[in-house]
């Protein structure tokens, strides 16, 4: 499915943005999920609460509702000023109401996205990318030193140990 610049795969329970990844929590999903399946109609905050609670547990369900839609237009960039995806209808519940286009293909990945996933897999390092660990190569040589530090300081603690147990003739 498309919306505006995102993409949904369903299969993969993933959301894109113009080709890279959009991380999104379970019930934000879910609550997207209900509202996609019946774009430009009501979708009810009891429906909202089925898909998202289906056993009544006990919960304020209805803050829940509210900060679970709240996080989703967050997310997709909706400002109270300016609805572009997720419309209130009170006291009634809730109605997305952008364009929804149903494809088959998976969603692709910018060319940075590309590169990112090519250094994944190879353990190459991408144009750009920074921190001390952005390579396999980096790693293990942290690793090695680790080990060696403290190799070196379990032998300094044994030297210090024999000395002090020395007697001098």
């Amino acid at each position: 499915m498309r919306f505006g610049g995102f993409q949904l795969d369903r299969q993969r329970q993933e959301l894109w943005k113009h080709g890279n990844q959009v991380k999104i929590q379970g019930k934000v999903y879910q609550a997207l999920l209900a509202l996609l399946e019946s774009p430009g109609e009501i979708v009810t905050r009891e429906t909202l609460r089925r898909h998202l609670w289906p056993r009544d547990s006990g919960l304020n369900y209805d803050a829940n509702v509210n900060t679970t839609v709240n996080k989703l237009r967050g997310l997709l960039g909706d400002a109270e000023d300016e609805v572009k995806f997720i419309e209130t209808i009170p006291r009634r519940g809730y109605s997305f109401v952008a364009k929804v286009e149903y494809v088959e293909e998976a969603p692709t990945t910018t060319s940075v996205g590309r590169d990112q996933q090519a250094g994944e897999t190879t353990g190459a390092v991408p144009p750009g990318a920074s921190g001390i660990f952005s390579s396999d190569h980096a790693r293990m040589w942290f690793t090695a030193s680790v080990v060696a530090l403290v190799i070196a300081a379990m032998l300094f603690g044994a030297a210090i140990t024999l000395y002090s147990h020395h007697k001098p003739f």
